[in-house]
């Protein structure tokens, strides 16, 4: 069991640290209305918009929860050279997310339109070009994390798959970061098409779907998520791994023969959209205050507990989530495994 004082004094470490974020940036673009009635043209709905909003998404919203929970972010990604681009940029700014935000002016920035009606989802469209960065701009890039990482205790990779991560740009990062001193843990927000790139990372934060596509077996329950992280370390040789069970809570690998279980705080689900960035950020951020990996994970849960309950993508803030923490009972850590 971890007592509410020592997270409560963990939830007070968060503020100022900083974490660096790289990955995959997107606009998501939500447009909000009702159905009264079906298209004479094809048999779909007819939504009528009331209300439209873009927030940042991807990488960019776990920067965004970086900052609502205290912490200084260090944001690096790629957009196009169009209004959505401009957009993201002024908004990461609005934020307080201070960030490195390269263009590419042939490909379109990534945005997921939602098209939502009575809160359910009717459709989402994708604009997107999930080509790998031209050598050019990724060598921009590497220009402009050489000043940034021997000063960050963290870096979060948050892959969407839309071509910030590479085989190259892992190669090059790995070669930049073990040479320091000080080398910053590395946490990735996987996605199992580029399992084979996250050799040696510190930390994965797979949901189980993903945890089951890596491990190349179905994941329903704990013998199966077992089985899924020992096939993940066997493969990836990470040091840890960190798997969300979503109502089931998350599951600690702390080595592959010690494993924790941490049960969900969640009163109320509403909406998980983004529940897994509101995770690794708050890990992140956790990390780099020096707080030990279970009660990061904690703190992570009860951040995810805030933002599940909210519409659309959410943050919690460090109020947020001390008010968690006070009015729910000790977080109750049972053993999966050693």
């Amino acid at each position: 069991m971890l007592s509410k004082q020592a997270q409560l004094k963990a939830a007070a470490a968060l503020q100022g640290r900083k974490v660096c974020i790289i990955g995959d940036l997107m606009l998501d673009h939500y447009m909000i209305g009702t159905v009264d009635r079906i298209s004479p043209e094809a048999p779909v709905p007819v939504v009528r918009v009331t209300n439209e909003t873009r927030v940042l998404g991807g990488a960019g919203n776990v920067a965004q929860n970086i900052a609502a929970l205290g912490g200084s972010p260090v944001l690096f990604g790629c957009t196009g050279d169009d209004p959505d681009g401009a957009a993201l940029v002024r908004m990461t700014g609005e934020a307080g997310i201070e960030s490195r935000i390269l263009k590419d002016p042939a490909r379109p920035t990534t945005r997921k339109t939602r098209i939502i009606a009575h809160n359910q989802q009717v459709v989402r469209v994708d604009s997107e070009q999930p080509d790998p960065l031209p050598q050019n701009l990724l060598d921009e890039l590497f220009s402009a994390l050489r000043d940034v990482l021997p000063h960050v205790p963290v870096i979060v990779l948050s892959d969407y798959g839309k071509g910030i991560i590479c085989r190259e740009f892992m190669s090059r990062l790995m070669d930049m970061v073990n040479p320091l001193p000080r080398r910053p843990l590395i946490l990735v927000d996987p996605k199992p098409v580029n399992y084979d790139l996250y050799k040696g990372v510190d930390l994965l934060t797979p949901n189980t779907k993903e945890a089951g596509e890596g491990a190349g077996l179905a994941v329903s329950g704990r013998d199966s998520v077992l089985a899924a992280g020992q096939a993940l370390f066997k493969r990836l040789r990470c040091k840890h791994l960190l798997v969300t069970l979503g109502a089931g809570g998350m599951a600690l690998f702390e080595t592959p023969e010690t494993v924790r279980q941490i049960p969900t705080v969640a009163q109320k689900v509403f909406d998980v959209t983004g529940a897994g960035d509101t995770v690794i950020a708050t890990l992140a951020l956790a990390l780099a205050a020096g707080t030990d990996l279970l009660t990061a994970c904690a703190l992570a849960n009860h951040a995810a507990g805030h933002v599940v309950a909210q519409v659309g993508a959410a943050t919690a803030s460090g109020a947020d989530l001390i008010r968690s923490i006070e009015s729910l009972p000790e977080t109750e850590i049972n053993a999966w495994l050693g």
